[in-house]
């Protein structure tokens, strides 16, 4: 497997030097998850992150009652990793598992944090993807979660990720969204009638 998909994404980020290229690369183990096999397993201290050359992961934790809710979908072009528990080594709380066949890259992340105190071009990539997708990103869906109700947030979904929810099955748009599959269809069923 190339590496050419993660160092394309990287350089939509900032500028990398050949160098660093180079020290990441020695990093990367390619790996395949077949559907429904976990990268991740809740009450485990993660140590990897993986770029999602190809398929789709969830990150999601099943109540005390047995309802599974997804907090964040990774699809191509993404990094999936459990960030607070992999920051603090700590167990995860989240379960992170291949909703489709999946190829990734994946990197141990204490000798990829060396390199952002090495490399300032790979720091300056690692801020800026931080920034993005796990601050500035996730604070429309914290405050949507609080303010919206499941048909405003259903339809912002759809408005924002055309494309991933065509990819998905309706249980985990339903447990993304915080409801049951039966809800969902009442929310579709509502909006093909156009009184959603």
């Amino acid at each position: 497997m190339t590496t050419d998909a993660l160092f394309k994404k990287v350089r939509t980020y900032t500028k990398l030097s050949k160098k660093a290229e180079q020290a990441w690369t020695s990093l990367l183990r390619p790996r395949h998850y077949r559907k429904d096999e976990s990268f991740i397993l809740s009450g485990t201290v993660p140590t990897t992150f993986a770029f999602v050359v190809e398929g789709l992961f969830s990150q999601h934790y099943v109540g005390p009652e047995g309802n599974m809710t997804i907090k964040y979908f990774f699809p191509e072009n993404r990094i999936a990793a459990s960030v607070s528990a992999t920051l603090l080594g700590q167990p995860s709380l989240f379960t992170i598992t291949a909703i489709e066949d999946s190829t990734v890259l994946e990197y141990e992340f204490a000798a990829f944090r060396a390199l952002v105190t090495e490399f300032p071009d790979i720091a300056d990539f690692y801020i800026r993807y931080m920034e993005r997708h796990w601050i500035v990103e996730k604070e429309p869906d914290e405050i949507s979660f609080r303010h919206n109700d499941a048909m405003k947030r259903y339809r912002d979904f759809i408005s924002r990720e055309p494309l991933l929810h065509r990819r998905l099955k309706q249980h985990h748009i339903a447990a993304w969204l915080g409801i049951t599959p039966e809800s969902l269809s009442r929310i579709r069923k509502a909006i093909a009638l156009g009184v959603g």
